[in-house]
């Protein structure tokens, strides 16, 4: 059970940034990574389901702050369709972002690049921005404190609103904001990135990550999410299971390859009686891997931390070498998590009014590896991660066909306005 304390609110300057700040809300969360994933993740009916107090949370500080106009543009009045097809790749016209959005102040060609103070970071994000801090709880309990007060030594964790928003209720996860951490995957960071998702609870919020040449724009390591109210495309695929570790009592990771996807791509999902623990290190050791050598990727984590995505990608290395088409160069579409994942914003309206599944499939298979180097891929995450080979062969891969995967049914807890149009 959550416990919540009210603090008396101390005096604080509204305007100052997170390395001056002297008080924050605080959401604790229940740190058990060795709990089994599927007993603690809400598995009702719909009907019987209840929002968590961190979604509540989350949507209400979201909500305060755009009532304070704090965002560069109003995302609910973006135009949002879904384009007829087999998958429904979501389209939004946000001529906003493409406008006021930062610009990226680093190199593309390096995954693994140090931290520049002299660049925008999240220590120059001001109070106002910030919802909350979310550090692991201390007794294997969830807690709430309304306004706690900041030690200056503590590296704290903060949630807070992405001020150029794709979706309703986008905000931004930088873990240990004061350590000035670099863009990269690590152990500790990930966990907590993973645990925001299961806590949140609502299968219609999704983290994404995006490294560096993967269409990150901040040298500063954070995660991102939002709510979208119907299944991402990516969700939908059919997969394959390629790899698989077993652990005692026969619980372990699945690693499954996307099929009939325009982006090849694996999904990590934790065995019977696997914890959080195990999913998150086999995703984590992969990440590492392709960092130390210099492959792009993004993650979706999705179905509330049930199921991850790593997308690898080459679409700025193409871009790079000149083979990429001017037809989607013109779009200016950065095919960064969202967009891979499916949901593919654009910036003119042109654009929005022709977007097709055809186009849709096209500027995805730019960002895809080839197959050989996606099976070269395959090998550093086998053995990165400690899997072994365990192919599904039962499944035909040219008959397979998108389901229904991910969540089917509209969230009553958005505004109409937000909602994505059939």
């Amino acid at each position: 059970m959550l416990t919540i304390k009210r603090v008396p609110t101390l005096v604080s300057n509204y305007q100052e940034d997170v390395l001056e700040v002297s008080v924050l809300p605080l959401y604790a969360f229940k740190n058990d990574d060795n709990e089994p994933i599927e007993n603690d993740i809400q598995t009702l009916p719909e009907e019987e389901c209840q929002m968590s107090f961190l979604n509540n949370l989350l949507l209400g500080l979201w909500e305060e702050r755009m009532s304070q106009g704090l965002f560069r543009y109003d995302v609910t009045t973006c135009e949002t369709k879904v384009i007829s097809g087999r998958y429904g790749f979501i389209a939004q016209l946000n001529e906003g972002r493409h406008l006021k959005k930062r610009p990226t102040e680093f190199c593309i060609d390096k995954v693994i690049q140090p931290f520049d103070e002299n660049k925008f970071n999240f220590t120059k994000v001001g109070q106002e921005e910030v919802l909350f801090r979310f550090e692991p709880s201390t007794d294997y309990k969830p807690h709430y404190f309304s306004g706690m007060r900041v030690n200056g030594g503590i590296s704290l964790s903060i949630v807070a609103i992405n001020v150029s928003p794709i979706e309703y209720g986008h905000v931004l996860l930088i873990p240990r904001v004061r350590d000035c951490l670099p863009q990269r995957i690590d152990r500790d960071s990930f966990a907590i990135a993973l645990h925001f998702a299961r806590e949140v609870a609502d299968p219609f919020f999704r983290v994404g990550y995006n490294s560096l040449g993967a269409f990150a724009t901040i040298n500063h390591l954070h995660f991102q999410a939002y709510y979208l109210s119907v299944p991402f495309p990516v969700e939908k695929a059919p997969i394959q299971k390629i790899l698989a570790r077993k652990g005692l009592g026969g619980a372990g990771v699945i690693v499954s390859k996307l099929l009939n996807y325009p982006v090849r791509g694996f999904a990590f999902e934790g065995g019977n009686g696997s914890t959080a623990r195990d999913l998150s290190d086999a995703v984590v050791n992969s990440c590492i891997s392709l960092q130390n050598k210099n492959i792009p990727f993004n993650i979706l984590i999705a179905q509330c931390g049930k199921k991850i995505f790593l997308l690898p990608q080459c679409y700025a290395e193409k871009q790079a070498l000149g083979v990429v088409g001017q037809e989607l160069l013109g779009t200016q579409v950065n095919p960064a998590v969202w967009e891979i994942s499916g949901h593919i914003v654009l910036k003119r309206t042109k654009d929005y009014n022709d977007a097709s599944e055809e186009y849709a499939w096209k500027l995805l298979s730019e960002v895809s590896l080839s197959e050989e180097r996606f099976e070269e891929v395959k090998g550093y995450i086998s053995e990165a991660a400690d899997l072994q080979a365990e192919e599904d062969k039962s499944i035909n891969p040219e008959k397979e066909i998108p389901d229904s995967s991910g969540p089917q049914v509209v969230a009553s807890h958005m505004p109409p306005d937000c909602l994505v149009l059939q």
